[in-house]
């Protein structure tokens, strides 16, 4: 186990959870979605690094979902690691790859993807995360 993993990713999160309230505020949509997927991410990091390393991956709801498979969390925990996993996995990838590409399919950029009620969401899956994960 690694406290200090799990620590450093716990700060991680809460520090890009405070900017996306931080962004909120100011009504720049993609910035708090970007740095809510950024939390939720460490969220989920900072539950897996007590297991040990932490790999570099922007979905790591996965690994977590396989740790729980293979029983390595203590009973009781489950379900709140689950929930982790889950708000990481929305948060995903792929809203990682929306908030600072766009998409190049239809070249729709970030900024007229995201609105008030994605950053609103976003937001609301990353407090969940990171209050878990603490």
């Amino acid at each position: 186990m690694s406290n200090e993993e799990a620590s450093y990713r716990l700060r991680l999160a809460e520090g890009f959870l405070g900017e996306a309230r931080h962004n909120l505020q100011h009504q720049l949509w993609r910035s708090c979605v970007d740095n809510s997927q950024l939390a939720a991410e460490n969220a989920a990091k900072a539950v897996l690094g007590l297991l040990g390393p932490v790999g570099r991956t922007h979905d790591p709801g996965a690994a977590l979902l396989e740790a729980l498979d293979k029983q390595r969390f203590t009973e009781g925990i489950e379900d709140p690691v689950r929930r982790i996993a889950q708000c990481a996995r929305t948060l995903g990838p792929q809203v990682h790859l929306q908030s600072d590409y766009g998409d190049e399919a239809t070249r729709r950029t970030p900024w007229e993807i995201f609105d008030q009620a994605s950053a609103d969401q976003a937001l609301a899956l990353a407090e969940e995360a990171v209050a878990l994960a603490k």
